[in-house]
């Protein structure tokens, strides 16, 4: 080692640079570091904090029971199976919940909005509504509505006996008895063009009439329609009628914002992992199985519909995959 006072000098003053850069950059991921944790973006588990996801041990969806293909009530295998019911898992696991940490409880469609579910000693508070429920700015404006993007898109649909004439649009059933659920986005448009309107709670009950006779035609949304279709397709028969409308169907977080943030993420890396196959097996066997029988009307849009991008902070390693 050389020991001249000139060597020994520039050895000292290089320990004492290479420590300020080592303080300065120290002090600079510290300041970036306060800087994001602070005034940037919550991370996820500060979203599941806010949403009161923290500590809870069972997470209660509200689905349907009564719509084969969509969500629907299996007495034999006492279970829920359908496009929703897949739909609710994946964002549940996303949320941090194990299968068995799910419950599905059965919910009618007037209580969408109120997030009251029926459980065998009355009604409770569930924590999501997955029940074919179409976003409209009606329905935002309810106090205990709050809305994620949607999952699906599909249109309104008229289905009759198989021996109808074929029905091109509302117009065609003037004067007719049409059957449709309470709350549906679709009675309002077949009010209007002259039907006689006959309201149910279930679109099973509306199914009934309409192969009773009592009814001319059930209207719904396609995608809930199909299933019906699928199951009888002897004597029930789906007409596109060209509604313009479109029907996005989202999820009910409720008064909760910071769970709509967490649904609208798992949404959102669903679309854009390359690797996620779910939203896309879920349509596969649920809905596109149900396309041969629904002709001409398609069933639904078969691509998850675009997804807003959530600002929140993550860790490189939390990041979804992209395509390049």
């Amino acid at each position: 080692m050389d020991q001249r006072p000139e060597a020994r000098t520039r050895l000292w003053t290089g320990v004492v640079r290479l420590a300020a850069v080592v303080v300065l950059l120290a002090a600079v991921v510290a300041v970036g570091y306060a800087v994001v944790v602070r005034a940037g973006p919550p991370s996820v588990a500060e979203l599941r904090e806010r949403a009161g996801l923290i500590g809870k041990q069972q997470l209660l969806i509200g689905v349907h029971d009564d719509n084969p293909g969509v969500s629907m009530w299996n007495e034999d295998t006492r279970d829920f199976t359908g496009f929703d019911i897949d739909i609710a898992y994946m964002v549940a696991a996303d949320l941090g919940f194990r299968r068995s940490e799910v419950q599905l409880l059965p919910i009618e469609s007037e209580d969408r909005g109120k997030m009251q579910a029926r459980t065998g000693n009355g009604f409770v508070t569930v924590d999501l509504v997955v029940a074919s429920y179409s976003i409209t700015r009606e329905r935002e404006e309810l106090p205990e509505v709050t809305f994620s993007v949607p999952y699906l898109l599909t249109d309104q649909s008229v289905v009759t006996r198989s021996d109808h004439p074929r029905v091109n649009t509302y117009a065609d059933l003037r004067g007719k008895k049409v059957c449709s659920i309470s709350t549906s986005t679709s009675e309002g448009p077949a009010k209007d063009a002259g039907v006689e309107s006959v309201i149910r709670l279930r679109t099973g009950e509306c199914i009934e009439d309409l192969l009773a006779g009592r009814v001319e035609a059930v209207t719904q949304d396609a995608a809930l329609l199909a299933g019906f279709v699928k199951r009888d397709p002897e004597r029930l028969r789906m007409h596109d009628i060209g509604q313009d409308l479109q029907e996005r169907w989202g999820i009910n977080t409720g008064n909760n914002p910071a769970l709509r943030d967490l649904v609208d993420l798992s949404l959102h890396d669903s679309l854009h992992d390359p690797a996620d196959q779910r939203w896309e097996d879920a349509f596969d066997e649920h809905l596109r199985s149900a396309q041969p029988d629904s002709l001409p009307q398609q069933v639904a849009v078969d691509r998850q519909p675009d997804a807003r991008r959530v600002d929140v902070r993550r860790w490189p390693w939390e990041w979804p995959a992209r395509t390049p």
